[in-house]
């Protein structure tokens, strides 16, 4: 008698795993990569002007002014159902790899 029980909550919890990772397992892969593009945009962004050195506070200006707008779209606006909300998640998701990024070179020019 416990073993069907513990064969249906087995199989319930089973289900339920499955189909919480069924939903979100595309928009969790392409947050991800959106992450990782914004890294590789990120050292593209410190490196390429850098070269020059007179291009680095228009460079910081663009990428402050960007976040700001992003960050303003994504959290202070109320966000409508759908791709144009998944669009956004995935900007904010770009955002968050440049930043990233942006630190981890601070990181490696302290050391």
């Amino acid at each position: 008698m416990t073993k069907t029980y513990l064969s249906t909550f087995v199989n319930s919890f089973l289900v339920g795993v499955h189909n919480a990772l069924n939903i979100k397992i595309n928009l969790l892969s392409l947050s991800v990569l959106c992450m990782l593009l914004g890294f590789f945009i990120s050292t593209t962004l410190s490196t390429i002007p850098g070269q020059t050195g007179d291009w680095g506070i228009v460079g910081a200006s663009i990428i402050v002014a960007t976040y700001e707008k992003v960050s303003k779209q994504m959290y202070y606006y109320n966000q409508p159902n759908g791709y144009l909300r998944t669009v956004i998640y995935n900007i904010n998701s770009i955002k968050i790899g440049i930043i990233y990024g942006l630190f981890v070179d601070a990181f490696k020019l302290g050391s």
